[in-house]
């Protein structure tokens, strides 16, 4: 039915992890996980998880089935949601875990008043391993049994997401935590490397698996094997020559236009020096020539000044002459 039908993939949108690493670094001051309301939408198999709020949250430390949520302050915050954006609706819920709790199945139960199918999502807000991504995303189906029927979460694929205008934003907050000085190629090959330590990592997980099942530790499971044999037949063979030399060729040809780019990055980097420096040197010798001629017109007006003062000395002694009696 439509109540039961569990999502193929969990969208994880910025706003929605800032949000939750506030409101644990707001509330938590004994390290213990918070709570919080998931909006989004639903398209297809797709849940798309665009914004969430804070919900007051209270367990029991030695009683994990002693628990507060208070869905009160939820109804209130929706309905102020709900005005500003009706198409963002509840569908689910987020704890900073990092793992699942006994009474994160009743707290999901509660849940359930307001969405037949809540997604629970568990916020990393200190990962260790920077090569997973901090989410986790689970759905509740019923686990028929003989003597009960009950719920029980099963894993469904999460993954990190942005719309054009949320990526603008998350590049003008991380404006101040990325070093400038880095170029965007050097970005590029630390997210290579990363990706390749993260593929290293999910091979050895299915060695280590492949291991086990050889020695009956654990029990043969033919969807997994399915799964393994897809993956081997969708691997290149590096074997065939032609391969190996367009492999080599292509290689060759990125080089190449790095390392051109990076010629002319550094011939332009000295043209703008040199150019730099002339200019520099002709604004200094316009300043020198202004410098000279006012000093040198300072100079005149003084020696103007001084040669009127002298002819007015002069003028002055001469009438002084020409005004006394003569002597008798």
């Amino acid at each position: 039915s439509a109540a039961f039908d569990v999502p193929e993939k969990v969208v994880v949108h910025p706003l929605v992890l800032l949000s939750a690493v506030d409101h644990f670094t707001r509330v938590s001051r004994s390290n213990k996980r918070v709570v919080g309301i998931l909006l989004g939408k639903r398209s297809g198999g797709q849940v798309d998880i665009l914004n969430s709020y804070a919900v007051p949250f209270e367990e029991d430390k030695k009683n994990p089935h002693i628990w507060f949520l208070d869905h009160n302050y939820h109804e209130g915050m929706f309905s102020m949601f709900k005005k500003v954006n009706a198409r963002e609706k509840v569908i689910g819920w987020y704890s900073t875990g990092p793992k699942i709790q006994p009474a994160d199945i009743e707290i999901n139960e509660m849940v359930r008043r307001y969405t037949p199918q809540p997604v629970f999502c568990i916020i990393d807000v200190n990962p260790k391993d920077d090569l997973e991504i901090p989410t986790q995303a689970y759905v509740s189906v019923p686990d028929v049994s003989d003597t009960q029927t009950q719920r029980n979460f099963v894993h469904i694929q999460s993954e990190i997401g942005a719309m054009e205008a949320e990526e603008v934003g998350v590049e003008h907050l991380l404006r101040d935590i990325r070093d400038t000085s880095v170029s965007t190629l050097s970005d590029q090959v630390a997210q290579k490397v990363s990706s390749l330590k993260g593929l290293k990592k999910r091979m050895d997980t299915l060695a280590d698996y492949l291991k086990k099942v050889a020695a009956g530790k654990l029990p043969l499971n033919h969807q997994i094997l399915y799964n393994l044999q897809d993956i081997f037949n969708l691997c290149p063979n590096l074997q065939l020559k032609e391969l190996v030399t367009s492999l080599k060729v292509n290689t060759n040809d990125n080089m190449l236009v790095i390392y051109v780019a990076s010629l002319i990055r550094s011939i332009i980097a000295l043209h703008n020096l040199i150019n730099n420096k002339l200019k520099n040197q002709d604004l200094e010798k316009i300043k020198r020539l202004k410098d000279e001629k006012q000093e040198k017109k300072a100079i005149e007006a003084k020696g103007q000044a001084a040669e009127g003062k002298k002819n007015n000395k002069d003028d002055g002694s001469s009438k002084k002459d020409e005004a006394s009696p003569p002597k008798k």
